[in-house]
């Protein structure tokens, strides 16, 4: 199980609260829990199916900046690996 808690202001607004909704019900595997006095959002994985990046890119389409708060469990952290460019 993986767990990941995201500080967000400005969800406990009520449009906010549905379209996170919509985008969240649609993934396999995950439940979530929002705490809208205090703008956090808790998900919860069986499976790894999204990295910290495709959450992230739900909460910015929403115009929310995603707050990670603590340690980000490393099945979650991108898939993709950079190179260093030589020059």
């Amino acid at each position: 199980m993986f767990e990941v808690e995201i500080y967000a202001r400005g969800l406990r607004e009520m449009g906010n609260i549905l379209e996170l909704d919509r985008q969240l019900v649609q993934i396999a595997g995950l439940r979530y829990k929002v705490d809208t006095n205090h703008d956090i959002v808790y998900l919860e994985f069986d499976e790894p199916t999204l990295s910290i990046r495709d959450i992230r890119t739900i909460f910015l389409k929403l115009g929310l900046e995603p707050l990670i708060i603590g340690a980000i469990p490393p099945e979650l952290q991108s898939r993709t690996k950079t190179e260093r460019l030589s020059v």
